[in-house]
């Protein structure tokens, strides 16, 4: 995998361009850099320990499975290294071309990385789905970690079978248990990567948290309200695309997305009446993205009906979904 370019506007105050590094003195311990992917199955919690290893929201969340559709990465710069981590579509059986991709992008990102981390949850038994991620993770000639997520919703009695079943699944693999949503063990998950780095200079600047382009991080932002708010059925059927964006001096960012579902019952769901609950989601989007930016927006959103999107290659592709190019890499 090769960095991207990054966007220009501060991300909660922090300059994704940033300035260049000093080099390290000499005999100083070596440097390491490396791309770290998650993967598992779909809500396992993911994009929650992405968002807390990184200490920056990259990754929108959610409670509902498969929200995470594309590669999202996360940036994390320490004195000793420079960690690349790569947040991964949940591998699940697809039922359509989206699934298709997403369960590509997951597989294809094994192929690219330093280390492998395989994220499942405590709380589960193990589960034929794990077992055959287990396979794929298996076959990598890179380190592979196996986080153990929310730790906290166990006891030990209880951890100790789950963390012998996966050792005799993965016997080279390490095994951390954690809790991503309250930091438990996350530090020592974090050691544990870094040992496994190889060694090189940083790629990006200190102050990068993502190389994610901007638009693509206001149309996941938009989406994750959508999931917030709107009824099971809904959200997995939706896709947002940026098509304008706009900037003038002294004025907001103007930023015009269209929301397309795949069928016309689903149209009035997210306009609500008199449009009121596509005003609270463009509220509460154009908050997250004005904090991210650090800037004022003006954010228009509008509603399309493309029939069975999800099964359209062209749509895909115009969604950022291109099943030619998995993760855009």
């Amino acid at each position: 995998m090769e960095p991207n370019g990054i966007g220009k506007h501060n991300l909660n105050g922090k300059s994704l361009n940033g300035a260049e590094e000093n080099p390290k003195p000499e005999g100083a311990t070596p440097h390491k850099f490396g791309f770290v992917a998650l993967v598992g199955r779909p809500n396992v919690g993911k994009s929650t320990l992405v968002n807390r290893l990184v200490g920056q929201k990259v990754a929108i969340v959610s409670e509902k499975p498969q929200t995470t559709r594309n590669r999202v990465t996360g940036i994390l710069t320490l004195d000793d290294s420079q960690i690349v981590f790569v947040d991964t579509p949940g591998i699940h059986r697809p039922r359509h071309r989206l699934g298709k991709y997403m369960v590509t992008v997951a597989q294809k990102t094994l192929e690219e990385v330093d280390v492998i981390l395989f994220v499942t949850r405590a709380d589960k038994a193990l589960c034929p789905e794990d077992e055959e991620i287990a396979e794929k993770v298996r076959r990598s000639k890179v380190p592979q970690i196996i986080a153990l997520n929310m730790m906290d919703l166990v006891e030990t009695p209880t951890l100790l079978p789950l963390i012998d079943a996966f050792h005799r699944l993965c016997p080279e693999a390490e095994i951390v248990p954690v809790s991503a949503l309250r930091g438990t063990n996350v530090d020592r998950l974090l050691e544990v990567i870094k040992r496994c780095l190889p060694e090189g200079p940083a790629h990006y600047p200190p102050g990068a948290f993502t190389d994610q382009p901007e638009q693509f991080i206001v149309a996941e932002i938009i989406r994750e309200k959508m999931l917030e708010r709107l009824r099971d059925e809904v959200p997995h059927s939706v896709g947002v695309r940026v098509e304008e964006w706009r900037e003038e001096e002294e004025k907001p960012i103007y930023i015009r997305a269209t929301i397309y579902v795949e069928k016309e019952s689903q149209k009035p769901i997210i306009i609500g009446r008199g449009g009121k609950e596509l005003k609270e989601i463009g509220k509460a989007a154009r908050l997250e993205i004005e904090f991210l930016l650090g800037v004022g927006v003006y954010l228009e959103l509008w509603v399309k009906v493309r029939k069975g999107w999800r099964n359209d290659e062209s749509t895909l592709r115009m969604l950022g979904y291109d099943q030619r190019n998995p993760g855009g890499s």
